[in-house]
């Protein structure tokens, strides 16, 4: 089971169920994920740090830009969950909660059962 951070509009849409674990689509295309789901900050910082990696890669090595890139990967996967919480919420979402489901479905779910 999964921890979900839920999320809700204000104008009556449906909520979000963010999880709230390493997300392996943030870390395997870290532009394409912060695309998908409009972090436009993410996709800056990532887009920097790329030309950070090209730019430092005569000085550094060809190993090291390796290394680092995977290391770079690896910190979008485990950011991902709180870019989109923070995103949710500049687009007029509240938090909502938290909510143990197998999936995000079931976790909007739990959380629309228990609303007053």
């Amino acid at each position: 089971m999964t921890l979900y951070a839920i999320l809700r509009s204000d104008t009556g849409a449906l909520p979000q169920a963010v999880p709230e674990k390493f997300s392996w689509f943030a870390a395997l295309l870290p532009p394409v994920h912060a695309l998908a789901h409009r972090l436009w900050g993410q996709l800056v910082l990532f887009v920097l740090a790329i030309m950070a990696l090209v730019f430092a890669a005569p000085y550094i090595g060809a190993d090291a830009v390796i290394w680092l890139y995977i290391l770079l990967a690896i910190a979008c996967g485990f950011a991902a969950p709180g870019a989109r919480q923070r995103a949710l919420k500049r687009r007029g979402h509240a938090a909502a909660g938290y909510r143990y489901a197998t999936d995000a479905d079931l976790a909007r779910l739990a959380s629309l059962e228990s609303t007053p």
